[in-house]
């Protein structure tokens, strides 16, 4: 093993049948069974075959270009709640957006997902992307993108509140005397705040793990500081380990302003592996794949995600000068000025940009033996770039398969991963304190003085307040 003396931490991360923007046309793709339970049972129990801290489940809440490209999903919490039935001890995670929910709902699904689990749960938090999604739910326009912040920040509050208003030891259930709970450790939330407000307390008891595991995925300024006041575990996209170390120096120093310690806060950035027994046989691997990304998907998705028509450019041309894109962003600026900083520092032409984008959607993508694979993930892990990655297969489930039965035996080999698990949460797996009532607020408070409650019946010193909390 290496500098580190802990070990490093993995989620497989499912998306379709693959991470590649192509990889449902593959020949070994499972796209058949996308909507098939048995399709997601097994990928669970390959997962947890290989002692996977977590899979995990992104969601989307609009459908686009069903002609050439993967379209719809199954709901990612009743999914894992069947997958909880399957598995024993992976944790189970999915995306929930703040955008377009409620705290109650959100509140009462993921405890009951933990509950149901044993304590294996974990929630995404996003704010959503684009407009599409506003228009599936009767908005006209997306929120934005500082603003969905600032609500997502009141949104964790209330629901975190909500999972609080149930002490640990409130239920009795004492038959002889008829007392099924103490009233007095379940209380109402009266949370009001300035875009949510819900009276509690929830319907669900406190959950095994205290809170579910909180997961963030923005990598933006006000991603990084939401992340380090409230997550617990950070999905983000690095291209570079020099990128990598500067985003994990960056993100870990931000956690002293929340009376957070280092360490509290795992960082694991995407990884999409292409495999072969030789550096050639990945080659031709990848080959394969890059090929089957038709040329109209690069012109649609990069037009889509810069904010400008691209469609009167040739594709073997470097992107044209776009003004201010990641500022005129509404959707996801790091992605953004991720795809800008490639295709200026590389002078890739937009074929080669949108191939090497659409390829493993902005993460990293590796191509190589499983050897050259294990020496990167350790290179990475012992610098400091990270406590681990979500592994992305390019092509499900085959690219799954391949990684656990090829990249894990030589983690563990080399003392990097774990053998077995030592616990049964999730909390466990990822070496997380089990949060006590009023976690996150309790630490706020104790640094700043700006999270304390206003009256007696709890809500927020004007919950708008929470954006200068986060520094947005």
């Amino acid at each position: 093993m290496g500098t580190r003396k802990e070990q490093l931490h993995l989620g497989a991360f499912i998306y379709y049948t693959g991470h590649h923007h192509a990889g449902w046309r593959h020949p070994d793709s499972g796209v058949e069974g996308m909507f098939d339970i048995n399709f997601y049972r097994k990928l669970a129990q390959t997962a947890e075959r290989g002692k996977f801290d977590m899979m995990f489940f992104a969601d989307l809440l609009f459908v686009a270009g069903v002609d050439e490209a993967v379209a719809g999903m199954l709901e990612p919490i009743t999914l894992l709640s069947a997958l909880s039935a399957a598995t024993e001890k992976i944790g189970l995670t999915a995306t929930v957006s703040t955008t377009y929910n409620v705290p109650y709902n959100v509140a009462r699904k993921i405890s009951t997902l933990d509950h149901i689990s044993g304590g294996r749960a974990g929630w995404n938090i996003v704010t959503s992307q684009q407009d599409i999604e506003a228009l599936n739910y009767g908005i006209d326009k997306h929120p934005e993108h500082g603003l969905r912040y600032e609500m997502a920040r009141e949104f964790v509050d209330a629901v975190t509140r909500l999972w609080d208003s149930w002490e640990d030891d409130a239920l009795v259930l004492d038959r002889e005397s008829g007392q099924f709970a103490d009233g007095s450790k379940v209380r109402t939330v009266d949370f009001v705040g300035k875009w949510y407000k819900t009276r509690g307390p929830l319907n669900v008891p406190r959950s095994p793990q205290g809170y579910p595991v909180l997961i963030q995925a923005g990598s933006s300024g006000p991603g990084q500081d939401f992340a380090a006041s409230t997550g617990e575990v950070i999905f983000t996209a690095q291209q570079s380990l020099e990128a990598a170390k500067t985003f994990y120096e960056s993100v870990n120093s931000k956690l002293a302003d929340y009376g957070r310690e280092r360490g509290s806060m795992k960082i694991m950035p995407g990884l999409s592996p292409i495999l072969g027994a030789t550096v050639e046989e990945a080659q031709a691997r990848y080959r394969q794949l890059q090929e089957l990304i038709p040329r109209s998907a690069i012109t649609g998705f990069l037009s889509a995600f810069l904010g400008i028509d691209l469609s009167g450019y040739s594709l073997d041309d470097q992107l044209p000068d776009i003004p201010d894109p990641v500022e005129k962003s509404n959707g996801m600026k790091s992605r953004v000025q991720l795809i800008m900083d490639m295709a200026r520092s590389e002078q890739l032409s937009m074929l080669e940009l949108g191939r090497r984008i659409l390829g493993a959607r902005g993460h990293m993508q590796f191509v190589g033996t499983p050897e050259q694979l294990a020496d990167l993930m350790e290179h990475w892990f012992d610098e400091y770039g990270c406590d681990g990655f979500n592994i992305m297969p390019p092509v499900l489930p085959g690219g799954l398969d391949d990684f656990v039965d090829q990249v894990v035996p030589i983690l563990q080999q080399r003392g990097l991963f774990r053998e077995e698990y030592t616990g049964s949460t999730l909390r466990e797996h990822l070496g997380l304190e089990r949060p006590g009532i009023g976690h996150f607020r309790n630490k706020w408070a104790s640094v700043q003085g700006a999270a304390t409650d206003a009256s007696a019946n709890g809500s927020l010193v004007g919950s708008s307040n929470d954006a200068a909390i986060a520094g947005q």
